[in-house]
């Protein structure tokens, strides 16, 4: 049996940055664990290729949900990254961290340490700003975010416009010191190539003879002397091998996978792995509970005006964008098509933004093949589309094992729109949607809502709509939640599991609540405290570093 002094489980937005930190010092060794493989492929380095992984078994989990009452029983889909990046590797690359208050939400539900005030400091550190260093941003971090203003299709000008003739103000930072209104999103991408965390923080940090990366390998379970994690199981080539760690092993599978190790080791429901033929070692109830992500539903419009449509869906608009990136590194395929949003409350009457708001100079109303997103494949005709979602959804749901295989997809049960807050708003998101639209600038340019349609009116066809269209905008989170409560979160606020020892999970599943908007950022952060975590209690240290 290999021996090292931590084990990591995935290779993900989280794993990669734990790699990297937990080596850096060159004191400790460390075994990096990755299902997928290789992230060399040019549809994950060239930014727009993110609409060829979405559909991608060879870099992607491709999860299906189950039947969601609340979405007429169709099966949400939920892309997950099978590869060197995690979901970094094939996500929109959008850069938000989150309104502050959902940090300060994490310490009053029990996560000390977590609250705004404490975690930009990470944020910061983690950031290579193109503004530079400030208050707000941080310089010569591994992870470039920039700044597209100059770059961003002409019709998102539009959409700021008509936001502001409505009364929306607009930002310049959803990082900053305004992170409420519209504005253009920030993304990491440099110098027209994707900034994964395998690109930022694992690649320069392979170097390093400390550190051992092996692809291609699956966790089956966790090893464990008594309640004490020694090391994992794992499959490769189709050969059963183990590894142990002489400190820690740390769970970065994501919010989906990390439950799913935790039940296979026998961490979980009792009478639920008892039911499955798993030993039970320790009773925690909350893990795979808690399940939290944005549910989104897109409008879609036909223009009077080009849109990205026009050079992307022909095939010779397709050519002269891939001549174009090939000579300049620039042009449409060094773009995520989602280019601008907004974050904003809906009632007067709220304390924050309960509205997230997106704008993308491009549709796919005609090409769209079920959960299949050809994003590549735009409509033949000029067309943009507007979504919006919860924030902070307030329903739960739930990720558990279907069987005791660990090859087996696991059991995803989202619960949507179970509570009376999260319906109210797919009525305000529709009424945002529209008041947007028909405001002078976005009319001037709109020849028609394609969908819903101008017969979708009442709030009873608004939700109706809703819920045959609606999917996920792919931010699971909360599913082996931090807090103060054993019976309701698996982790310590030091992101211990808790009935083990030298046993963490470190990813989205530790969110005590979403956050407001795309979890890449504060997955990232989340790593970079982790790592100070584990390193400071390492070193016998008091106190919380």
């Amino acid at each position: 049996m290999s021996e090292y002094d931590y084990i990591i489980v995935g290779a993900g937005a989280a794993g990669c940055v734990l790699a990297a930190r937990l080596s850096e010092s060159g004191a400790h060794r460390v075994l990096l664990l990755e299902a997928g493989g290789s992230d060399r492929s040019p549809w994950i380095q060239v930014p727009i290729g993110y609409g060829r992984t979405f559909n991608d078994p060879r870099f992607n989990w491709m999860y299906q949900a189950e039947p969601d009452p609340a979405l007429e029983n169709r099966r949400q889909f939920f892309p997950r990254g099978k590869v060197l990046g995690g979901s970094s590797s094939i996500n929109a690359m959008v850069y938000v961290r989150g309104q502050p208050g959902d940090f300060d939400d994490w310490a009053a539900a029990g996560a000390s340490g977590w609250s705004y005030r404490e975690v930009l400091p990470y944020f910061l550190k983690l950031e290579d700003h193109a503004w530079g260093a400030s208050e707000y941003h941080g310089s010569g971090g591994p992870v470039h975010v920039s700044d597209v203003t100059a770059h961003v299709h002409p019709l998102c000008h539009t959409f700021l416009r008509a936001c502001s003739e409505v009364g929306i103000p607009q930002t310049r930072d959803f990082n900053g010191e305004e992170p409420e209104g519209a504005g253009l999103w920030h993304v990491t991408i440099r110098n027209g190539r994707r900034v994964s965390t395998a690109n930022a923080y694992l690649r320069p940090a392979l170097a390093r003879r400390n550190l051992e990366l092996r692809t291609r390998a699956l966790a089956t379970r966790v090893l464990f002397e008594a309640r004490r994690a020694i090391g994992v199981e794992y499959l490769r080539a189709g050969e059963r091998a183990t590894a142990r760690a002489r400190r820690e092993v740390l769970l970065c599978g994501g919010s989906i996978n990390s439950p799913q190790l935790l039940e296979l080791s026998g961490i979980g429901q009792g009478a639920r792995l008892a039911a499955l033929g798993i030993p039970v070692l320790a009773d925690s109830p909350a893990v795979g509970e808690g399940f939290q992500d944005h549910l989104c539903v897109s409008y879609f419009y036909r223009s009077r005006v080009p849109t990205l449509n026009n050079q992307l869906a022909p095939w010779y608009g397709k050519a002269l964008a891939a001549l174009r990136y090939a000579l300049t590194r620039g042009g449409p395929l060094a773009m995520s098509v989602n280019q601008a949003g907004a974050f904003l409350r809906s009632r007067p009457s709220l304390e924050r933004p309960n509205l997230h708001i997106y704008f993308n100079p491009a549709s796919y109303s005609t090409t769209t093949q079920g959960a299949r997103r050809r994003l590549l494949n735009p409509d033949p005709y000029p067309g943009f589309l507007m979504s919006f979602n919860t924030c902070r959804p307030s329903s739960r749901g739930s990720v558990h094992l279907r069987t005791p295989q660990p090859s087996d997809a696991p059991q995803i049960a989202p619960n949507s729109l179970a509570t009376a807050a999260d319906v109210a708003d797919v009525f305000d998101g529709a009424r945002v949607l529209r008041r947007i639209a028909g405001a002078p600038a976005l009319a001037a340019v709109t020849a028609a809502e394609r969908e819903p349609g101008a017969s979708v009116q009442s709030d009873a066809q608004v939700l109706a709509d809703f819920r045959a269209r609606a999917g996920s905008v792919f931010h699971a989170s909360g599913t082996c939640a931090m807090g103060a409560d054993p019976r309701t979160s698996v982790l310590d606020a030091r992101l211990r599991v808790r009935g083990v020892s030298a046993l963490r999970v470190v990813d989205a599943s530790a969110f005590p609540n979403v956050t407001s908007g795309n979890t890449h950022a504060p997955t990232i952060m989340l790593a970079e405290r982790g790592a100070d975590l584990i390193l400071h209690d390492s070193r016998g240290g008091s106190g919380v570093p």
